[in-house]
């Protein structure tokens, strides 16, 4: 038997964040301002794909504020800056940005319940600026919710 998909409803928008300083930032706050329609999603997806390959994005906790210095030394010390890597077009700090960027990744997949990011308790979501000077960012930001609730869980165990 073969079904016909669920009714969504899509939003997307590409956001542009103000340039941070080298290191990492908690900017989940920065994901409701760029997309208010979270706040009537029910149920649904938000997709966030950072549009650079010297920045990351990551889920990290957000309570405590060694946690982003730290994050950013542990990085530091995985890509140290220096004259063996053979790409330096754009400075000493280009392929190390490169490097960290890979390991952390460029995109995020968050679940959105009633209305809210579903964040655990002290998650929030980081930008972490690789460049000394990286400059303004751009991420694209996807919304998707399903606008009808499946009437019946499928048994999946059979």
């Amino acid at each position: 038997t073969v079904k016909a998909p669920l009714p969504t409803e899509w939003v997307q928008r590409t956001v542009q964040l103000a340039p941070h300083a080298r290191g990492c930032h908690v900017v989940t706050r920065q994901i409701y301002e760029a997309v208010p329609e979270i706040a009537e999603f029910d149920v649904g997806l938000v997709h966030l794909f950072l549009q650079h390959t010297s920045a990351s994005l990551t889920i990290n906790e957000n309570a405590s504020p060694d946690v982003p210095l730290d994050l950013n030394d542990a990085l530091n010390r995985l890509a140290p800056e220096g004259s063996h890597y053979r790409h330096d077009d754009e400075g000493p700090d280009d392929m190390p940005a490169h490097v960290k960027s890979s390991l952390m990744g460029a995109s995020l997949m968050l679940p959105v319940s009633k209305g809210r990011l579903g964040l655990g308790t002290w998650q929030g979501v980081y930008l972490n600026e690789h460049r000394n000077h990286g400059g303004s960012r751009l991420w694209l930001q996807t919304l998707q919710q399903c606008l009808e609730q499946l009437e019946q869980q499928p048994e999946i165990w059979g």
